[in-house]
């Protein structure tokens, strides 16, 4: 019977508007969020199907002889581990009566038994794989949008769609994983991983670029200030800084992988789309405790900025559901294969408003984990938690405790901060560490574009090396690392007459980041950035610090430049033109 399975657990998964709930530490209370949008209609079956069983138990007949039941294929031998449990041996054919969101599903085999089985036990027959894969994809690009004279069909549009579906449907190595035990069962393919993989609109180099306006011939979000002979500030309707405390009880894989990166991944979300650029910072962590992961609250010295736990979000979205969407992502190995991958160890969203519209409070809050991709729900990271968990009410309270939680705290701007990000785009989130090296990009790209062109129609390249390069720095964290260097010991021989002059300072920034990372982008040694590659990071490492070294000591690059020893790449005008029409963003109603 069907009925079998509602005794299964005694600790329900989270339903509903639950998914977007955060706690701040000390507080019992939540933000209730109606927003359901992003789910997808096999969510929506789903919550139908759970929504009769609880009306009608008499139903539940009736539903598991639905003609969307499916046969699937048992990978290894299955032992009942409670009451309600199906026993299987490998090979059997089962059919599936019912899927549940905590990965336990009713099964039925070929003697009429039924019972719960490990979702991560089945493969399901090539063939309807493929019918229902198309079927999903159907259903995923319409949307019903209701107009004056009916409901209209429309094609969905939303640009990372693609992603999305990427990640929830090609599981093939992460069943397997799965079922070897060596990642937990709410693990899923890393949705903003892939978004990044996709192209650039959600790097931060695309948005650092201006904006321009509807017409095309004006830029929205770089205006000059012929007052203060500088670009104007803009103060954004969000400004604030969130730092990364820890991560604690995140599952800790098999010995099947190896796990090359843990990190959190996090942009503006509103529950639909994304909206902002999407960053990253790396965790560290301990051999004694590796379910704990923690970050730098403050990144200085030589420390990478790739640790920087502290990070700047600016955003003049309008959007009364927007937050801030963390993932959790590892970069793994398998050790039989050699098969790369990022997997997300789980998510939580953080809503910035309340239904009145009013901004959240800066304080630290803990943040249940949730397990599949943002556009499930009631997923959870680690089901068998709940599963081992009794009845009663301190039982229960031990398995939340036990749950993978996320750390955060909300900070205010100090005074200096907020003139500093006021200069910067509108929408971008990074390091903190890194803001005064994109100050200084964005005051000479006003000076370029609006103060010295004489001709504003005048859509010709411009020659400028640092607005042809410097946002390729933002996509390799190790270089702006060198030019951060170089800045802080050319900046710390400067008087303090000449720290307060702004044209003075932008002279002494051309001649270092010419002097220091320009070479370096175009040097033929220097190993290509590659994500999570140990080796790779090691060796461009001691490069960029080998010439960073030489050129202090000769006073400048041009020795380096014209050294055997020092091979670079063939000359290409658009390593010195910027084509500020090419490379400025349209305006764009999503973000």
């Amino acid at each position: 019977m069907c009925s079998d399975e509602k005794q299964r657990d005694s600790v329900k998964p989270k339903q509903g508007n639950e998914l977007f709930q955060d706690a701040a530490v000390g507080d019992d209370d939540r933000d209730d969020d109606d927003d359901e949008e992003g789910e997808s209609t096999q969510d929506d079956e789903e919550e139908e199907e759970e929504g009769e069983d609880e009306e009608d138990d008499d139903s539940d007949e009736d539903k598991c002889g639905d003609d969307s039941a499916v046969n699937f294929i048992t990978l290894g031998d299955f032992a009942a581990q409670q009451e309600g449990d199906l026993t299987f041996k490998k090979g059997e054919v089962l059919l599936i009566l019912e899927k549940k969101p905590d990965g336990w599903w009713l099964g039925q085999n070929s003697k009429g038994e039924k019972g719960l089985v490990p979702k991560t036990y089945l493969m399901v027959n090539v063939k309807e794989v493929e019918e229902e894969s198309e079927e999903e994809m159907e259903e995923d690009i319409e949307v019903t949008d209701e107009t004056a004279g009916g409901a209209t069909i429309m094609k969905r549009t939303d640009s990372h769609w693609s992603a999305v579906k990427k990640a929830i449907t090609e599981n093939n190595t992460l069943d397997a994983l799965t079922t070897m035990g060596a990642v937990p069962a709410g693990f899923r393919p890393s949705t903003l991983a892939q978004l990044l993989e996709e192209g650039i609109q959600f790097r931060a180099s695309y948005f650092l670029q201006p904006e321009l306006t509807p017409s095309s011939l004006s830029f929205r979000d770089l205006v000059w200030n012929a007052e203060k002979g500088t670009i104007q500030s803009r103060p954004t309707r969000i400004a604030l800084v969130v730092t990364l405390w820890n991560c604690k009880a995140i599952p800790f894989p098999g010995l099947s992988i190896q796990v090359l990166s843990r990190h959190v991944r996090l942009c503006l979300f509103d529950g639909n789309r994304i909206l902002s650029n999407i960053h990253t910072v790396r965790a560290t962590w301990q051999p004694k405790n590796p379910k704990t992961w923690t970050f730098s609250p403050r990144v200085t010295g030589i420390l990478p900025c790739l640790l920087d736990g502290d990070c700047f979000i600016r955003s003049n979205s309008s959007s009364l559901d927007i937050g801030i969407l963390f993932e959790l992502g590892i970069t793994y190995i398998r050790n039989s294969t050699g098969e790369k991958g990022e997997l997300s160890c789980g998510w939580a969203f953080l809503k910035l408003f309340d239904s009145n519209g009013l901004p959240v409070s800066f304080k630290t809050y803990e943040l249940l984990l949730n397990g599949g991709t943002p556009y499930e729900k009631g997923v959870e990271v680690d089901p068998s938690i709940s599963r081992r968990a009794s009845s009663s009410v301190f039982h229960q309270m031990i398995a939340l405790r036990k749950q993978p939680q996320l750390l955060v705290k909300l900070r205010s701007l100090s005074t200096r901060f907020k003139d500093i990000l006021n200069m910067l785009p509108e929408v971008l989130i990074g390091s903190m560490c890194n803001t005064h090296l994109i100050l200084f990009y964005r005051q000479i790209l006003g000076d370029v574009l609006l103060r010295d062109r004489l001709n504003m129609q005048n859509t010709d390249l411009i020659g400028n090396p640092i607005l042809a390069t410097f946002p390729k720095l933002m996509e390799q964290p190790d270089l702006m690392d060198a030019l951060r260097s170089a800045w802080a010991d050319k900046e710390s021989t400067l008087k303090r007459s000449e720290k307060r002059d702004q044209e003075f300072l932008k002279s002494v920034f051309n001649l270092v980041y010419h002097d220091s990372v320009f070479p370096l982008l175009q040097s033929v040694i220097l190993p290509e950035y590659k994500w999570a590659e140990e080796e790779s990071e090691g060796t461009r490492w001691r490069m960029i610090a080998d010439v960073l070294k030489k050129n202090r000591e000769k006073e400048g690059a041009l020795s380096s430049l014209l050294s055997s020893e020092s091979p670079h790449k063939a000359f290409d005008i658009m390593e010195i033109a910027y084509d500020f029409v090419g490379e400025a963003r349209t305006n764009n109603p999503l973000v």
